[in-house]
């Protein structure tokens, strides 16, 4: 059996290890996970010449649009995001799956969020859609959009106008910036490094717990200017990693084995 993670670049991916380390845990010598560097375009070709020995994919950026598009089966998640990260191998074809607001919602939860009255999202693609979806999980009654681009944001208010959790947008480089980053006791980050230094010099406080999608490099610059102010930060491999069990469990069939995965995750932070 076969699977891998999809995206470009892919290089840096932790995918492979996590996976790895759950089928070696679990006794399944015939499965391998690799990395393919795969645009948007390639996506169709790719998965209609695969046999049946692939069973799933992870799905990065800039793929995640395009999984959604190409799968035979799209569930309720990834249609209302029309983002997947996951793509699993049924008996009709390929079944789109998002796990990524598992994986962001487990993280706050993890690092002691049990609820969230105002939340704020830094950054408008995929990834900040299913925070969307976590925030509002977690109960948020306003979530404010925080972007370089307001009018880049359709998606991301789509989303929360479907979950019926009021928004206000503000651009990144405005003075109104600073009120709706403090005013929320939870923000996430989905910026790229390009943004980071923006991110870095908002009023960050004492007592917000802020969860930074990156995890490389780290710290980011988002990541040390939190910390600073004595706030609470969660990385993105908090996100990876829950996102990832929930993918081994869909694509083998069995229950993750959390501890064999937080052991390689573990030991790879520990050298980067």
């Amino acid at each position: 059996m076969r699977a891998a993670v999809l995206g470009r670049p892919v290089g840096h991916s932790l995918s492979p290890l996590l996976h790895r380390a759950a089928y070696a845990a679990l006794d399944l010598t015939d499965w391998t996970y690799d990395a393919l560097d795969v645009g948007p375009a390639d996506l169709p070709v790719l998965l209609a010449g695969l046999g049946d020995e692939w069973r799933g994919f992870s799905v990065t950026m800039p793929c995640k649009q395009a999984a959604v598009d190409v799968a035979d089966e799209v569930t309720p998640l990834p249609r209302l995001l029309h983002a997947a990260n996951t793509l699993v191998r049924t008996g009709a074809g390929w079944r789109a799956e998002n796990t990524d607001v598992l994986g962001v919602g487990t993280a706050l939860q993890q690092a002691g969020v049990t609820g969230v009255t105002r939340g704020a999202i830094i950054g408008a693609g995929g990834t900040a859609a299913a925070a969307a979806v976590a925030l509002a999980s977690l109960g948020a009654r306003s979530v404010d959009v925080v972007v370089r681009e307001p009018a880049r944001a359709g998606d991301l208010l789509r989303v929360l106008a479907t979950l019926g959790v009021p928004t206000s947008v503000v651009s990144l480089t405005s003075t109104a910036v600073d009120r709706a980053v403090v005013d929320a006791e939870v923000v996430v980050s989905t910026v790229p490094v390009g943004g980071q230094e923006a991110a870095a010099r908002l009023p960050w406080t004492a007592g917000q717990t802020v969860l930074d999608v990156l995890y490389d490099p780290w710290p980011t610059p988002l990541a040390t200017a939190v910390t600073a102010a004595g706030g609470t930060v969660v990385g993105g491999l908090e996100v990876l990693f829950w996102q990832a069990t929930a993918q081994v469990e869909l694509m083998t069939g069995h229950p993750a084995p959390l501890g064999a995965m937080r052991g390689a995750l573990d030991a790879a932070a520990g050298v980067r």
